[in-house]
């Protein structure tokens, strides 16, 4: 059976390696080389990495957007302002109100740094050497606002040719901010154990294949399929629609992918394990229910992916016509070996 414990043994490395691909950041992924030889956690990897990224941001300058500002002035800059003016009477004072547009540092992706780097001073676990690292950046940041983090800011961020070396700072941001909890006193924060995430490594196992895949087979077309039951009836509005983890595709064959992380691969005891019949059911649904008009004679496959725990598995099998496998991926392995074996599982 899987467990938290045995599939936490994951390499802080290797789940660094899973969010680069997950967030699309393949050309970060030889930063690992900033890593101790006995990292903590992917917390402490991530913040060592951000610290190197930040001094990077410090050289070349920190993105500045253009602000409007309003000020009474006695020389004219921008826009006069002549009702304002009036109203606050300026001209006795030899002056106007203008409004004008500068530069600002103080935007939202500089304010959402700073704000990190302040949380992480309140760390209770991190690393002392890092902490000073952490303190000596947070001084650069002056004149920039520390905002409150909910997940919606960091939806707000728009990145675009000007700003996008700002990407894979704010995507550490924004994983270390979702990682830390807070103590009942308010001022004190530790790292939540994402390894034993429940909800967050299974995402990540998901991203994490998904993307793979997107970069390592050009020749399939990757993504998410949603399509509806194959039914007839007066109220098919009530039945839901199905979404499958990765879909992979060429000109010759499809493939239905459902990943499945911190589940039992099979239950039951050595010489009477069963594969876990709901996980096949949801895979079955998804062949029996897909329709592709434009390409009916196209081969459809259905996968279970599972990490691997205790032992390994590779199962193929046809059930009602559908070739399906059962596999497992062993994540406590060095890097080569996963790139491999998601290769092999499908070509």
């Amino acid at each position: 059976m899987n467990s938290l414990k045995e599939l936490s043994k994951i390499p802080v490395k290797n789940i660094y390696y899973m969010l680069c691909y997950a967030w699309g950041h393949l050309t970060e992924k030889d930063m690992t080389s900033v890593a101790q030889e006995d990292e903590k956690d992917i917390h402490h990897l991530l913040t060592r990495i951000l610290v190197v990224k930040i001094r990077s941001l410090i050289k070349r300058g920190f993105y500045r957007e253009y602000r409007a500002n309003q000020e009474e002035m006695s020389l004219l800059r921008g826009k006069v302002l002549f009702s304002q003016s009036v109203h606050s009477f300026s001209f006795k004072r030899g002056k106007m109100q203008c409004e004008y547009e500068e530069l600002n540092l103080n935007i939202l992706h500089n304010q959402i740094i700073k704000t990190t780097l302040h949380s992480l001073l309140r760390v209770q676990n991190l690393d002392q050497r890092l902490l000073n690292e952490v303190q000596q950046l947070h001084h650069y940041f002056a004149g920039i606002d520390i905002i409150p983090l909910y997940s919606k800011v960091f939806s707000n961020i728009t990145l675009h040719r000007s700003n996008q070396h700002y990407r894979f700072v704010l995507d550490i941001c924004q994983f270390l901010y979702e990682s830390l909890l807070i103590h009942e006193d308010g001022d004190e924060r530790s790292f939540s154990d994402f390894e034993r995430d429940a909800k967050r490594m299974p995402r990540l196992f998901e991203e994490f294949v998904r993307n793979f895949y997107k970069a390592e087979l050009p020749d399939y077309r990757v993504k998410r399929d949603r399509f509806h039951w194959d039914a007839v009836g007066d109220n098919l509005n009530y039945l839901p629609s199905m979404e499958t983890d990765i879909s992979l595709e060429n000109q010759s064959e499809k493939w239905i992918i459902d990943t499945k992380f911190y589940q039992d691969t099979v239950k039951g005891h050595w010489g009477s394990e069963k594969l876990i019949s709901g996980n096949l059911y949801q895979l079955y649904s998804y062949l029996s229910n897909y329709k592709d008009k434009s390409f009916p004679k196209k081969e459809l496959k259905g996968m279970l992916l599972y990490p691997l725990v205790g032992h390994s598995l590779d199962l193929s099998y046809e059930i009602k016509g559908y070739p399906i496998k059962v596999c497992t991926v062993d994540l406590n392995q060095n890097w080569q070996q996963i790139h491999h074996r998601l290769l092999e599982i499908i070509c």
